[in-house]
């Protein structure tokens, strides 16, 4: 079940525009087994009304299919490096291993990307667009084009959600290589936010600084590692002259900060990367030991994705739209759409024109 507060009243709101984002999760060069089985659709429950959000909490019910492979105990006990099959246990006492690895599973991320659905399909009311694409998968790096000359149809239609089709067929070679050695690889994923108006987030409060919010989210999916904002991976040896987006009349040229001064939204389009490391569960297992035992044993395997890269990028998407529409809905407020516009409109009225990035 999932469940999305603090939507206004009156936002156009149905069952394919949120199943055309969940579709677009379970895609990508590198998916298992595990996604011939489900067929995700998020059925909406309470909250909307002849299309139309009410104000009150949207309910949202997702199918798992697979619950019936669970009912009895883990025939084995053999944890995995780098799950949350050993801390999981231990924290909770669990001798049934599958209480921990079912719901650290990235399975919970098909209720991630529906609320994040209905956050994408709120910005979009005020002119605010998420898009990702894959910047590396193991050693394979992309070199995409600026990010307003990106076709995002061409990305789509990438089996590795690539902005260089030049590099798509040495990411999937990536992969077969990884799955032939019974292996997994990872990946680089950039998501960028277009349309942010400026000051969403603060410079007062420490928790509510944009950039913080947007990497704690990110951080949140399963098997990221780094986040970055904007280019902060690459500053390391640059002077600050040399990484400044410099303001120039309404307009900047540069976006290396990635959309974000003071923690708080600069008005050029938010841009964000994360890592997502190698998957943990092995076909060629790891050492490990036998939870029961001690004894040292192969570590568990079971059906499971070699490269989780490509449909990453849609659940950072997920991610980052909840914060933003939580962001945008503390600063614009209002009950119903029409509210929240008059507000909005207000704004930027006083603020003069968006920045534009150039």
């Amino acid at each position: 079940m999932v469940i999305v507060e603090g939507v206004p009243a009156y936002l156009y709101l149905d069952e394919e525009y949120i199943a055309h984002h969940l579709g677009r999760r379970q895609r990508g060069y590198g998916r298992g087994g595990r996604q011939q089985i489900e067929r995700d659709h998020a059925h909406i429950q309470t909250g909307v009304r002849h299309g139309y959000t009410l104000g009150s909490p949207i309910g949202m019910l997702i199918e798992n299919r697979d619950w019936v492979n669970w009912q009895e105990a883990m025939a084995v006990d053999r944890i995995r490096p780098g799950h949350a099959d050993l801390p999981g246990a231990m924290k909770y006492g669990f001798h049934d291993v599958r209480n921990s690895l079912e719901r650290a599973s990235a399975r919970e991320t098909a209720a991630r990307v529906a609320a994040g659905a209905v956050a994408m399909k709120l910005l979009e009311e005020f002119g605010i667009k998420l898009h990702s694409h894959v910047l590396s998968i193991g050693r394979v790096k992309a070199n995409p084009p600026d990010q307003g000359a990106i076709d995002w149809d061409a990305v789509e239609e990438s089996p590795v959600h690539c902005a260089d089709s030049d590099v798509a067929d040495q990411m999937m070679a990536e992969v077969d290589a990884a799955r032939e050695a019974g292996d997994t690889v990872g990946g680089v994923v950039e998501v960028i936010a277009e349309g942010v108006p400026i000051g969403l987030g603060s410079h007062v409060h420490w928790d509510r600084k944009i950039d913080a919010k947007i990497s704690q989210a990110l951080m949140s999916i399963n098997a990221v590692k780094a986040v970055s904002i904007g280019e902060g991976w690459d500053l390391l040896d640059r002077w600050g002259s040399e990484f400044q987006d410099v303001i120039e009349p309404w307009q900047r040229k540069t976006n290396r900060a990635g959309g974000t001064e003071g923690g708080m939204t600069s008005g050029t389009p938010l841009v964000a990367r994360f890592v997502i490391k190698p998957i943990a569960t092995l076909h060629n297992p790891l050492p490990s030991v036998d939870l029961d035992t001690g004894e040292p044993v192969q570590a568990h395997f079971e059906r499971s994705d070699v490269c989780q890269a490509p449909p990453a990028g849609v659940i950072g998407e997920a991610m980052m739209a909840l914060v933003l529409a939580d962001a945008f809905m503390e600063k614009f407020g209002g009950d119903s759409i029409p509210e929240t516009k008059r507000n909005f409109e207000g704004y930027q009225a006083t603020v003069g024109p968006r920045l534009r990035y150039s």
